[in-house]
């Protein structure tokens, strides 16, 4: 079987400290419902990944389990050697130390898959088996993953990566995966990665701060989301920052997010959700950018959208009574 690698991804930067709520989570409005979400506590997303740099002051806390599929060191080894895992980990879930940065969702914890090596590649068994593994998992008081970020790719449409992506959702985990950068800044024409090309799966395209289309990110008819991946600071190894670029970047925004919209929306409706229902509540707080839909899905993460309209519905009211 062939290997499974990193998504390509751009280092802009690596720096020592930092100390920010970055552009990206802001970018989103997770702030603004951190409150309402209550950081999305009592939520586990599995980082299906390099591993994770444990030791992050940002990170510490964070992790409530994990394993390591790669054969390099035991099962319990899940150490990232590459960097590219600790930075998603950090993008979707840092907790700011005392001069540190915070991600989408900082209450929630993180289940490290560890599939890749310190190379960024791993055989699809490797993928498989870590997505079954997140999919079975209970943590010691019950709790059982809510999503899965895989910021990961390879050309193959593999029959049993497809069906282990399918029990998944079909266990009420939605799967958020990179959509991939072989993009030609062509909207009209397709690229494909799997499993973000698996029309299942909550598939997310990469913009800049301008909210433009980036370049590199791949378009095909099953982008759902697109949300921040140029110039993302996060958490990286040797408890350092590094500002990454790549559809890998994109896509543990949205996994964070779906966190914080499962707290806010399970809260009103008095139960838990299935994988099609939060799906229905991420996809209602979007905006539309203005791309061709094979760019932008349904467009732009934009969290706190409800509750503006909310606002702006109680004012025109007021005015006209």
């Amino acid at each position: 079987m062939a290997k499974m690698n990193l998504i390509p991804y751009k280092v802009e930067a690596i720096e020592d400290t930092a100390k920010e709520i970055p552009q990206g989570v802001q970018m989103i409005q997770a702030p603004d419902v951190w409150k309402q979400a209550d950081k999305g506590s009592g939520n586990v997303i599995a980082i299906i990944d390099t591993g994770c740099d444990t030791d992050h002051p940002d990170l510490a806390g964070q992790v409530i389990d994990g394993k390591n599929f790669t054969g390099d060191g035991d099962d319990t080894d899940y150490d990232d050697e590459n960097g590219h895992g600790t930075h998603v980990a950090g993008t979707a879930a840092a907790t700011a130390s005392e001069d540190g940065i915070t991600g989408v969702a900082p209450n929630v914890k993180l289940l490290i898959v560890k599939v890749l090596d310190s190379n960024g590649s791993g055989d699809y068994q490797w993928i498989i088996d870590g997505i079954k593994y997140a999919t079975d998992w209970e943590g010691p008081n019950g709790e059982k993953v809510r999503a899965i970020s895989m910021s990961l790719g390879g050309p193959k449409d593999v029959p049993e990566l497809y069906e282990a992506v399918k029990r998944a959702i079909d266990s009420g985990i939605p799967v958020v995966c990179a959509a991939g950068n072989e993009g030609d800044d062509r909207p009209e024409t397709d690229e494909y990665a799997f499993p973000g090309a698996y029309n299942e799966v909550i598939q997310v395209g990469a913009i800049n701060y301008n909210r433009e289309i980036a370049p590199f990110s791949n378009t095909n008819n099953e982008i759902d989301i697109v949300a921040p991946g140029v110039d993302i600071l996060s958490t990286y190894t040797e408890q350092k920052y590094a500002r990454l670029s790549g559809t890998s970047m994109s896509a543990p925004h949205v996994s964070g997010a779906l966190a914080l919209v499962t707290s806010i929306a399970e809260t009103q409706f008095d139960r838990k959700l299935t994988e099609g229902e939060l799906y229905a509540q991420l996809v209602k707080r979007t905006v539309p950018l203005g791309y061709p839909k094979s760019a932008e899905g349904n467009g732009l993460i934009a969290l706190d959208i409800l509750n503006r309209f909310e606002k702006l519905f109680q004012s025109f009211n007021t005015f006209f009574k």
